[in-house]
């Protein structure tokens, strides 16, 4: 973790959601050290944040949503959080579209980490270079709530096309992706029909590209379950960091 930039004097929260905490601590330790690479400054709350409230909001217990909200705001401010950088597709849509609908004192702004690493590369001086030949083609899949909700599609292609892969998209994208049939508890309740929902979404896409990557944890690891070609963002992007510009 980096020091904190005082003169600049934000203090700005990595808070990679509990999936990522709990389940996916490769992916964890992946983006905190795409941050240290590319300079950008971050703390961490450890076992001190609570988890966004997403999925209780979508059992339907929507007073308990506001403790849970109540109790993050609580939480950051006390730290003096002046900003949230999450990985977390839901996360992000969480803290970006539910939290100011429930809350009126949520004032905390929210970006996602593919964002925040766009803006790190060209800031290093990193661009897309489409002259060099054999770039091995990929297929990038859009998360619904990156996606759909958050409205976020070019970013996490840009940062792909940087590090040197040709996307072969697939003519279910963007606003018109399908889900990978992970979310809403189908993955956590139904794991026969996730998986068929998977397959499905599998055979979408271009069957020469080497890997489909998605910047959402929940996506990769529901297409994981259908092909081995389902590649974390994280990991495609650390892989190329470690090999320098190429």
């Amino acid at each position: 973790m980096r020091v904190l930039n005082w003169i600049k004097s934000e203090k700005v929260l990595y808070y990679p959601g509990c999936l990522t905490k709990g389940v996916l601590k490769d992916e964890f330790e992946n983006y905190k050290e795409i941050f240290n690479r590319l300079g950008i400054d971050f703390v961490l709350l450890s076992d001190k944040e609570v988890c966004c409230g997403l999925p209780v909001l979508n059992a339907g217990y929507k007073k308990d949503v506001k403790k849970l909200i109540k109790k993050n705001l609580k939480i950051f401010k006390e730290k003096g959080i002046d900003k949230i950088i999450t990985n977390c597709p839901s996360c992000l849509h969480t803290f970006k579209n539910v939290y100011p609908k429930l809350i009126r004192e949520w004032d905390i702004p929210v970006e996602h980490a593919t964002v925040v690493i766009l803006r790190a590369l060209k800031k290093k001086g990193w661009e897309c270079n489409k002259a060099i030949k054999d770039r091995e083609a990929v297929a990038y899949h859009d998360p619904c709530h990156l996606g759909r909700y958050c409205k976020i599609y070019n970013e996490p292609r840009e940062i792909i096309e940087i590090l040197g892969r040709k996307i072969v998209e697939s003519r279910f994208n963007k606003e018109k992706a399908l889900c990978c049939g992970g979310g809403g508890g189908v993955r956590a309740n139904f794991e026969k029909l996730a998986k068929n929902i998977a397959n499905e979404r599998i055979k979408s896409f271009d069957g020469n590209v080497k890997k489909i990557i998605s910047p959402c944890g929940l996506c990769y690891a529901n297409l994981k379950s259908a092909s081995d070609k389902s590649t974390e963002f994280s990991t495609f992007v650390l892989g190329k960091l470690r090999g320098g510009k190429k």
